[in-house]
């Protein structure tokens, strides 16, 4: 991801960007985004005007850079589990799952925060759109690769498969019982991985 601000100070972050990013992230999940205007979060991320329009020129750079900023996080973490357990694409997809429900069983789970930006943003081609589309389309791409991995018939209809189950559980887990969402999320999971044709 580059930094709106310079290659001069991509080499060593900036601390209030990282405020601005962590306020952001805190403040956008738990409340919605567009309930969270910019002048509440210079307030509770302690910077000035200036130095949040520095970083970020408009409220849709902060919204777009939070999403990606969350996607990282993701990418990082499946990186680490399929080096871990490399060779064994049925313990990534686990870990997968694993993370999925314990995820859902966090304090202050509000749902997906992909799908909580998309229900905010209507239009297609609105950045913050882009920036959930870039993480599903990755997140699915990991998916086929690790079913192919399996052997598995069909991997791109089971990374779909996978993607319609993950949506169904984050969005029951925070409307419905979590762990009946979690049960049912593992034995669908399960599912699928094991399906053979004929």
């Amino acid at each position: 991801m580059s930094d709106p601000v310079g290659s001069t100070r991509q080499a060593r972050p900036s601390a209030a960007r990282a405020r601005i990013l962590d306020t952001a992230d805190r403040l956008f999940y738990r409340e919605g985004i567009r309930a969270v205007g910019v002048e509440r979060v210079v307030a509770e991320s302690k910077v000035t005007r200036v130095t949040f329009y520095r970083h970020f020129p408009t409220k849709d750079d902060l919204i777009a850079t939070y999403l990606t900023a969350r996607s990282e996080r993701e990418r990082e973490a499946l990186a680490e589990a399929r080096q871990a357990l490399a060779g064994d694409p049925r313990a990534v997809l686990r870990a997968i799952v694993d993370a999925i429900v314990a995820e859902s069983r966090a304090p202050g789970f509000r749902g997906c925060p992909y799908v909580n930006a998309s229900a905010e943003y209507a239009d297609p081609d609105h950045p913050v759109r882009h920036a959930v589309a870039q993480h599903r389309t990755w997140f699915t791409g990991q998916i086929v690769e690790l079913m192919a991995e399996l052997g598995h018939p069909e991997p791109e209809l089971a990374a779909q498969q996978m993607m319609m189950l993950r949506d169904g559980a984050l969005t029951g887990a925070y409307l419905d019982d979590r762990e009946r969402m979690a049960a049912a999320l593992i034995a669908a999971g399960r599912a699928i991985i094991a399906y053979r044709e004929g």
